[in-house]
């Protein structure tokens, strides 16, 4: 149990003592144990006040507070089964179900659990708490210093010529820029996952010629996680000239030299793996800036270490190897200039392929290849095994990653380890992986912040550490969708097994075998792609399993999950992702304590109401629309409800004042009810029916909104035209609030001439109009401006002439423009927006290519080459080579 799952309890257990709105609780055998509630609800609040909140307060012994916040958090948590459990007896016998069961709890004894308590609390009073800080335990580890022999040294670069695919255009770009003309020194960093070739295009750029005659003075420093300031002036001055004598001099001359070497020179020094913004604070020091354009070139795998050397320096991110450049590498490697045979070429390719663009993957493969016969049998059979090639631990892959998960912050660890349950190549949506953490507990609350706000820092986090690969962006900048590179997925697996994280089932077990290790290690997460033996998780009874995903689409879970609920009794969470089941199992219901649940469904049953701590309910289904029950109101603590269906709203007896997230609801009678009716909600998806006026200002809490009208869609044929319908133009009459930060439109048909309406959005950050959400040919944007749009989105439109200029756009990032075949071009002066970074084309014209195509150039004239322009996933270069000084 985590830190924030104790907190998740503690609200459980203020609703179970004050709610009135949850049925259950208005139980008479409920009611009667409103005291042990109340009394455990205050033992933990203090324990918790004592080991966590104080921050002036300190230990004699950090181990043995450690010691104690272990046990506290293991009482909390068999407090809270033994809650739960008699809950959910309860609620057995409130829909007249009376199992028998070993584990069952007719009765709350709480007498062990609250002697451990007041021992915890014993323990902790005999200790002194004046001098060390209470919250260390929950902080990241501070910078450890290690003596100069551990830390890697390199004495010289290029010694050896390194053979180096796919960095061509990233050299030229960090080249350019380091040499540059300004003369303040300045920092260029390269940030990338562990193994993606950071060092390998440093060394690249260090080596270049330009640059060798560039820089007066040259040098190289690898810092890794720990470090010893020594050795570190030792590594750049030996790197610098590896002809001083520096073993016997003291700090103070070791930086007296580096002073004399560097000083009046124009320098570069790369700085190699560094880890913290603190290492950065103390290097920097070190170098001086004498006005003469000397540079830092600085690599990390965290962008935030980046962005503290140096907030307004180009921070160049480094992509994975495309397929094409990873089979090329794999031949450089494997035949050293020499052609590939035929009989390779196709299994070969498939092995490249298999390492995911990650060079550290493709040069250890070659080095298996190139010690193996040059078979196409073995080179399919090694095809097919290239992860447990990369897993092995002699091979050195997972000790590289596994760097970045020890320097890991304790609460991102558990968020970390939870990407190991997904299955291989797996497109993990990052909505539902934070409702998932949510519902886990893994999410600490601030006090300033939502849980969801916070959740997506910690995704965003472990972006910036490159362990999470980017796979789409919501117009906002939000991650959409995210992938796990095999490796960073495998060391996942390893560290969830030695720390009994989750169990993954990627095999049918045995009977016997799942058993044992469900009872033995009390497994709480279960992860599997099998049809499970229900039966294999039931006996014994082990109601331990807190979390079950489930990626089979046939499976017996819904159907049976009745009979053995004494093993799924206290599940939080259940994923069943294609588990395309038609009727909702009267067994579910029987699941109380779920609060994040995704299934399909045929229909909106009201017994689904009684999950009354249910936070996200998501929901799958291939009808067309759903009546949501009656009874809605009484999933108290629902936050989010998904579906991909119409969703048609009950006359509802009391607000559902916790939601905040709606989709596709058909606001049949109007905004203004629905506001009354859910008036926390932030993000709404609504499909309009009603040309009446729909007043969304009324909404003050609106964030996100997307509409979706009655007007023709245009979609591609099967012979590959457009086809089109009658336009809704001029129906629609809409009001929106001043809190709205993305908006989308969809077959809307609204005239041009409104667009003045949103550009008036004092917050708006993201606009998508996409089939015809705006109906015409010419969009004369004016004078007016979007004050903060930094995403838009034209896609499946029938414009033909876009009239604007970089007034009407100053803080635009990144432009997208999608089947948008009849526009003419992209306005040239949409080039000059100093913010741009971003331009997206697809299924273009002839004459709009040409317009980009002169914006590429100018850009690049003026010196621009940050701007990144794609034409059907393709990056423009400039079409005139550029003279080299």
């Amino acid at each position: 149990m985590t830190y924030a799952d104790v907190q998740m309890f503690m609200e459980k257990l203020k609703q179970l003592i004050y709610s009135n709105d949850v049925p259950i609780i208005k139980i008479p055998s409920i009611v009667r144990e409103g005291p042990q509630f109340q009394m455990l609800y205050e033992k933990l609040g203090s324990m918790i006040q004592t080991l966590f909140i104080h921050q002036n307060h300190g230990l004699e012994n950090i181990e043995k507070v450690t010691t104690l916040r272990k046990r506290f958090k293991a009482v909390a948590e068999e407090a809270e089964d033994i809650v739960d459990l008699f809950l959910s007896t309860v609620h057995f016998g409130n829909y007249g179900y009376f199992p028998t069961s070993d584990v069952i709890c007719p009765s709350l004894n709480l007498e062990v659990v609250m002697r451990s308590i007041n021992s915890i609390k014993m323990e902790s009073m005999t200790m002194s708490i004046d001098n060390m800080k209470m919250d260390s335990s929950l902080r990241p580890d501070t910078l450890q210093m290690q003596s100069a022999g551990n830390s890697r040294t390199r004495n010289s670069r290029g010694s050896k010529e390194e053979i180096v695919v796919g960095f061509d255009r990233d050299a030229e770009i960090i080249r350019d820029k380091i040499a540059e003309d300004g003369k303040q020194l300045d920092v260029v960093s390269i940030v990338g996952m562990g193994g993606i070739g950071k060092t390998t295009l440093a060394n690249k750029v260090y080596t270049d010629p330009y640059v060798v005659y560039h820089f007066h003075v040259r040098g190289w420093v690898t810092v890794s996680q720990t470090y010893d300031k020594r050795d570190l002036l030792i590594q750049v001055l030996s790197s610098i000239d590896d002809q001083l004598e520096l073993k016997k001099a003291t700090d103070s001359q070791l930086r007296e030299m580096l002073h004399r070497s560097l000083y009046c020179k124009r320098y570069l020094i790369v700085i190699d793996d560094i880890w913290s913004t603190e290492a950065w604070d103390k290097l920097k020091l070190f170098f001086p800036d004498h006005n003469n354009g000397s540079r830092i070139l600085l690599t990390s795998r965290l962008t935030e270490v980046a962005a503290h050397a140096k907030s307004h320096g180009l921070i160049h991110h480094l992509q994975h190897l495309t397929e094409e450049e990873s089979w090329k590498l794999l031949c450089e490697k494997v035949f050293q200039g020499d052609e590939c045979p035929k009989w390779l070429v196709d299994p070969g390719k498939q092995i490249a392929k298999n390492c995911h663009g990650l060079p550290l993957s493709v040069v250890v493969m070659a080095g298996v290849l190139a010690k193996e016969p040059g078979t196409k049998d073995l080179w399919v059979k090694i095809s097919c095994s290239v992860s447990s090639y990369m897993a092995s631990k002699e091979k050195g892959c997972l000790e590289t990653i596994a760097l970045s998960y020890h320097h890991l912050p304790l609460h991102l660890r558990e968020c970390f380890l939870y990407l190991g349950g997904f299955p291989e190549d797996y497109r993990i949506s990052s909505k539902r992986l934070l409702w998932i953490w949510m519902a886990e507990g893994f999410i600490q609350e601030d006090g300033s912040r939502s849980l969801e706000e916070i959740a997506n820092g910690y995704l965003m986090d472990l972006v910036d550490r490159n362990l999470l690969i980017v796979e789409k962006w919501y117009a906002a900048g939000d991650v959409s969708d995210c992938k796990v590179h095999d490796l960073v997925r495998q060391l996942c697996v390893e560290k969830g097994k030695e720390e009994r994280f989750l169990l993954k089932i990627d095999w049918p077990p045995s009977k016997h075998h799942l058993c044992e290790v469900i009872t033995t290690y009390k497994q709480r997460r279960v992860f599997t792609n099998q049809d499970i033996d229900i039966m294999s998780l039931s006996y014994p009874p082990t109601p331990s399993i807190r979390s079950l995903v489930c990626y089979q689409r046939e499976t017996t879970l819904t159907d049976n999950i009745s009979k053995f609920f004494h093993s799924f009794a206290l599940l939080r969470v259940l994923h069943l992702e294609i588990c395309e089941s038609n009727d909702f199992s009267p067994g579910l219901a029987l699941l109380v304590h779920l609060r994040y649940l995704y299934i399909w469904l045929s229909s909106f049953p009201p017994s689904i109401c009684s999950l009354w701590n249910l936070q996200t309910l998501d929901i799958n289904t291939m009808s067309s629309s759903m009546v949501l029950p009656s009874n809605i109101s009484d999933l108290v603590n629902l936050r989010r409800l998904y579906c991909n269906a119409d969703l048609y709203l009950p006359s509802i007896g009391k607000p559902m004042k916790l939601l905040e997230i709606i989709t596709k609801v058909v606001l049949g009678e109007g905004v203004d009810n629905f506001q009354k009716c859910f008036p926390g909600i932030k993000r709404l998806v609504s499909t309009i029916y009603s040309d009446e006026e729909n007043d969304f200002e009324v909404l003050h809490h609106l964030q996100i909104l997307k509409l979706i009208g009655l007007g023709y869609s245009r979609r591609r044929s099967v012979e590959g035209e457009f086809l089109r319908g009658e336009p809704n133009l001029g129906k629609y009459h809409f009001r929106f609030p001043a809190t709205l930060k993305e908006l989308q439109l969809e077959r809307c048909g609204l005239p041009w001439s409104d667009m003045w309406i949103i550009q008036s959005l004092p917050n708006l950050e993201a606009l998508i109009i996409k089939d015809n959400g705006f109906n015409g040919t010419l969009w004369e944007a004016g004078e007016e401006q979007f004050q903060r749009l930094k995403f838009l989105r034209l896609q499946n439109l029938n414009i033909k002439k876009w009239e604007a200029s970089s007034i009407n756009f100053p803080c635009l990032e990144r432009l997208e423009v999608l089947n948008c075949i009849d526009l003419e071009e992209i306005p040239l002066e949409l080039g000059d927006i100093s913010t741009l970074e971003y331009i997206h084309i697809e299924n273009c014209g002839a004459s709009l290519l040409v317009s980009l195509q002169i914006i590429r150039q100018e850009q690049d004239d003026a010196g621009n080459y940050e701007l990144n322009i794609f034409v059907d996933g393709r990056k423009m270069h400039s079409c005139v080579p550029r003279n080299e000084d």
